[in-house]
């Protein structure tokens, strides 16, 4: 059986799609990481099948579910830029005949609008102010707002330059507070509607871009105006986005890239 796969990306945060319609794969931990994998693989910060709600017998309003995989092979539950790569595919490939429709995620149905520019917004639901903790990195604790946007991230607004952190080690964090892991985001505000930020992401480790990061960079900042509405750019190493909250009720909307197509070989699949 040929296994059709895409390349694409959201503001270089990059996915290898796995066309899956009725669930037929035996998408496996050891095969999701070896297609990410930068040097024996195709390369990539996860995964993204493209398959049927009723195949994965989920409930869901959508027809297609966005079932995502971390760059390590575990299972995330929502995966912002993944969504506007997911939304955009199924437009171009004629799976969703209109531009506004609802994707299935392991953090509940998400209404998106694909845009005539080819930008995609992505409606992500609550951002739920959590609490806050402590993460260390790079030998330092940093103090940060903890946000649930369907999966947990510790923001920290920093002074120092977010470009000089050194985010190649395993960070530290408390696992009693985040007992599955937690994406952790670094923000500089540089303007008032504006901030710059770096992420290191569960399971995978530096990203160029992290869609429910970027939420969760906002509603953080906003969080600590003491509202939970408003607008806000995000730079982030790979581009930018806009994220907008409304009493805390998010939406996202960004630009998507494809880049390839192809095949994977059945002996590779087999070997993975």
């Amino acid at each position: 059986m040929a296994i059709e796969f895409l390349k694409g990306h959201g503001t270089q945060n990059d996915f290898v799609l796995l066309p899956d319609p009725d669930g037929l794969l035996d998408l496996t931990p050891s095969r999701v990481a070896a297609l990410c994998d930068r040097q024996r693989g195709l390369g990539a910060d996860g995964v993204l099948r493209v398959v049927r709600s009723t195949a994965l017998g989920l409930p869901s309003e959508g027809e297609w579910f966005m079932d995502y995989r971390n760059a390590d092979g575990s299972v995330a539950e929502m995966c912002g830029n993944g969504m506007r790569v997911f939304a955009r595919y199924l437009t171009d490939t004629g799976l969703e005949s209109g531009s506004e429709f609802v994707v299935g995620s392991r953090a509940g149905d998400k209404p998106v609008l694909v845009r005539p520019d080819g930008e995609v917004t992505v409606h992500m639901g609550p951002a739920a102010i959590t609490g806050a903790s402590v993460a260390l990195v790079d030998g330092r604790n940093f103090s940060g707002v903890a946000v649930n946007v369907g999966n947990p991230h510790l923001v920290s607004i920093v002074e120092d330059d977010v470009a000089e952190l050194d985010l190649r080690d395993q960070p530290r964090y408390d696992e009693d507070f985040f007992p599955e892991g937690v994406n952790l985001e670094f923000v500089n505000p540089i303007g008032e509607g504006a901030l710059r930020m770096r992420v290191y992401e569960r399971g995978v480790g530096e990203t160029r871009s992290c869609g429910t990061g970027t939420v969760a960079a906002v509603a953080a900042a906003l969080h600590l105006a003491g509202t939970d509405t408003g607008e806000s750019t995000v730079d982030i190493p790979g581009g930018r986005v806009t994220v907008a909250l409304d009493h805390g009720a998010a939406t996202l909307t960004g630009p998507v890239e494809f880049v390839a197509r192809g095949e994977l070989f059945d002996d590779w699949w087999a070997q993975a």
